[in-house]
């Protein structure tokens, strides 16, 4: 049954959320896409500001094989999937672009690796291999076969490879369990990319595809499936999202028309229409109040909105309708399409891919400052970040484009990698260092140089 009467009255929570989101810090750990709370935020003043090929560059290290998963760390260790073909592979191309169909897997021997690095040097650890054999499924050019973050709860490591199987690890690498996945159809041949999430022993999945959607729940020690939910939706890539709230822990996915949330036994909540197809910015919240966002840059809709805590069935808003009883607002044409969105102090940042920003009240959705072109704007596909007043936004070529957080549009400073490489990866900030994956290294940059750099 849709809810229709507009509420007005969460206005005084929502703020108080505002600020319990706004002082979340990243500590060392950084176990999953986006980091603590999935919001790619941290705070830490010996963080760095300003880096280059050669300043504050800690380390780098090559990583064997290529993807596109996020590195992840708990404690002194990094973690981060990579896959080996024994065929070359074609070469990648920046930005948005049409003609990266393939609709037949490559050919070759594949490795599936997973891999511990040493944080304070880069050196690796280990290196274990999840599989080999050649590919089932295709992907898009720009894909990889290793997209999906891994994610851990400090006592294992999961990686999960879309169309392949899930894969766990102690930290010092032993094996200890593996799972199957039953590969499916992938809208164009584009290939998967949504990450786990975890949750109180569970490991929860998305998979959307062409033949069998599916939200899954697996047991963190076994491996065992506990429950599966049938979708309606077909293929997406938006990592799904645990929302602890004060009402209770929902599984909010995006998927290609609908938002919907379930509980952790499975059972949808609430779902929300209206999305703009080929969904990929992953959800996130500020205590009771969740957003979302849709962005395909070839669809006539791309929303961005805000949603309360509480809410069950159909709570979709009509053609006209700007809000309703637990859907506090919506800009119909503000989300970007890969880089999901930036909730830091109050405000929602929204990176688009051709390198245009725009800024919007995260309690009200009003529009801060129009979208606004941003230095080196081209081909961003990371996620954009934020620590101490700032927000960084990292293109494909390693140049970060670094913003004042605030509701004026204005830029601070470029810092360069170098830009033979392609970043599509979203970084990871542990502790007092940021780390950024290439197509070919592993980069920790930092404010201090007093490391033994592993080779390059």
């Amino acid at each position: 049954m849709r809810v229709k009467s507009p509420v007005r009255a969460a206005a005084s929570s929502l703020a108080i959320c505002l600020i319990v989101a706004s002082s979340a810090i990243a500590d060392d750990n950084w176990p999953q896409f986006r980091g603590p709370a999935a919001l790619g935020v941290a705070e830490n003043a010996s963080l760095p500001d300003t880096w280059s090929a050669t300043q504050n560059v800690l380390w780098k290290q090559k990583v064997p094989g290529g993807g596109w998963s996020s590195p992840i760390v708990w404690g002194q260790k990094i973690f981060l999937t990579s896959v080996v073909s024994d065929a070359p592979n074609e070469d990648q191309k920046r930005g948005l672009y049409l003609g990266g169909d393939r609709k037949k897997p490559p050919v070759g021997i594949h490795h599936w690796y997973v891999l511990c690095l040493d944080l304070a040097t880069g050196a690796i650890q280990w290196q274990r291999t999840a599989h080999e054999g050649q590919p089932v499924e295709s992907i898009h050019l720009k894909n990889s076969y290793a997209t999906e973050t891994p994610v851990t709860d400090g006592k294992r490591v999961y990686a999960y490879f879309g169309n392949l199987g899930i894969y766990c690890y102690d930290l010092d690498g032993k094996p200890l369990w593996s799972r199957p996945v039953d590969p499916h159809k992938v809208a164009n041949g584009w290939g998967t990319g949504a990450s786990p999430t975890l949750h109180d022993g569970r490991l929860y999945i998305l998979n959307d595809n062409e033949d069998q959607s599916y939200l899954a729940a697996l047991d963190t020690a076994t491996g065992d499936e506990l429950w599966r939910t049938p979708r309606e939706e077909k293929s997406s890539w938006a990592t799904p999202f645990v929302w602890q709230n004060g009402l209770r822990t929902e599984i909010v996915t995006m998927g290609a028309d609908m938002a919907r949330s379930y509980d952790t036994g499975g059972n949808e909540l609430w779902r929300l229409g209206g999305m703009s197809g080929n969904s990929i910015p992953t959800p996130f919240a500020a205590g009771d109040v969740v957003y979302l966002s849709s962005g395909n840059f070839m669809a006539n809709r791309k929303p961005l909105l805000a949603v309360r805590a509480g809410a069950t069935g159909d709570i979709s808003l009509a053609a006209n309708e700007p809000n309703n009883a637990y859907v506090l607002w919506r800009q119909k044409m503000a989300s970007g399409y890969n880089p999901s969105p930036l909730l830091y102090k109050g405000r929602v940042y929204v990176l688009r891919d051709l390198g245009v920003m725009a800024c919007y009240d995260a309690k009200t959705g009003q529009e801060l400052y129009e979208r606004r072109r941003i230095p080196e704007g081209r081909a961003f596909t990371a996620s954009p970040w934020a620590y101490n007043d700032q927000i960084f936004c990292l293109n494909e070529y390693g140049t970060t484009i670094v913003l004042e957080s605030g509701p004026e549009f204005k830029v601070l400073r470029t810092n360069m990698l170098p830009a033979d490489e392609i970043y599509l990866a979203t970084p990871a900030i542990a502790g007092d260092r940021l780390l950024v994956r290439s197509d070919r290294h592993l980069y920790a940059i930092g404010k201090t140089k007093d490391v033994q750099a592993a080779k390059p």
